[in-house]
């Protein structure tokens, strides 16, 4: 019978501790805190009172993730906003990009006017790993 020496016993252990890095990675679920929102204040004024924001949704997640709802209370607009980037719907809350897929690191961009920022967290995403 054939000894099994210590060099030879670890290359599996080390091809098997590989693979479940990397089976941890990809199972590694998004989850909407994956989503970066940044707001900023471009400046521009809407009429007397009102200021114009643009609001970046940005996945953060490996994966490419779609279906991006925010919660984002009391959301108005004095200029219209374009409802294939961001509009309610329904009780979920607001749907961004009309709900199709945002590739990792890319972003969702769109502006409004009112004269304070609404506060927009996100509170559901489907990912595609």
């Amino acid at each position: 019978m054939a000894k099994i020496t210590k060099p030879q016993l670890m290359i599996p252990i080390a091809i098997l501790m590989l693979l479940m890095a990397v089976q941890g990675a990809k199972s590694q679920r998004c989850t909407p805190s994956s989503i970066d929102i940044q707001q900023t204040n471009t400046g521009k004024k809407v009429g007397a009172l009102d200021t114009m924001f643009q609001v970046s949704v940005t996945n953060r997640c490996t994966c490419t993730v779609r279906t991006v709802f925010l919660r984002a209370d009391g959301f108005t607009s004095a200029v219209a906003v374009d409802p294939k980037l961001f509009r309610q719907a329904g009780s979920a809350g607001y749907l961004v990009g009309d709900g199709r897929r945002i590739p990792s690191a890319k972003s969702v961009t769109f502006q409004y006017a009112w004269d304070h920022y609404f506060m927009m967290t996100p509170t559901s995403i489907q990912a595609e790993c």
